[in-house]
């Protein structure tokens, strides 16, 4: 009865999705809904440069795992919400995205070009402290962009959602740390 139990209680603990969590005085709920669908926060993490924090992040899916391909390959809600802990002018944001674009995207780059030019188009000059960006993909629909305070666009297409979690979760991240803390795996 006491293994059942252990047993039990055990498999509970594994599968449980990461709850509410605090990161740098940003707190992020252990859920958020999306057309209708509940999601699970799958993890958060810190960017930092230097000394300075830039941003936090929290990964929202519909299916929480700490494998960055799964992740990638599953067609399904997703929601990046960055929380702004600096001033971050366009240029800042839009060079970094890039940049982690070229070195995951690869050869499907020329493709995504068009799509990126019009993400980049929704970043407003100036991306305050305290303001979010936040990033939703739903399939069919596309990702769609929204900054806290400004405008909101949709991107079409599922290679362009996955070019742009490939940013934080692919084979070159812009940071490891923030990768792992994405995939729920700083604990």
């Amino acid at each position: 009865m006491k293994k059942t139990l252990t047993a039990v209680l055990l498999s509970l603990t594994l599968a449980a999705p990461v709850m509410a969590k605090d990161i740098a005085g940003v707190k992020y709920p252990d859920t958020a809904t999306v057309n209708g669908k509940e999601l699970k926060l799958n993890g958060v993490g810190l960017r930092k440069k230097a000394i300075f924090k830039v941003y936090t992040v929290g990964l929202y899916v519909e299916t929480p795992t700490k494998d960055a391909t799964a992740l990638l390959n599953a067609d399904e809600i997703k929601r990046v919400r960055m929380y702004m802990k600096r001033d971050l002018k366009k240029e800042q944001i839009t060079e970094a995205i890039e940049n982690g674009f070229k070195k995951n995207a690869g050869a499907n780059l020329p493709k995504l070009q068009d799509r990126l030019n019009t993400f980049k188009s929704a970043i407003p000059a100036e991306v305050k402290e305290g303001q979010e960006l936040i990033l939703t993909y739903v399939p069919g629909k596309g990702t769609n962009v929204q900054v806290s305070g400004g405008q909101s666009i949709d991107v079409e297409g599922k290679d362009f959602a996955d070019a742009l979690l490939s940013v934080w979760l692919g084979k070159d991240p812009v940071d490891d740390g923030l990768k792992d803390g994405m995939l729920g795996k700083e604990d």
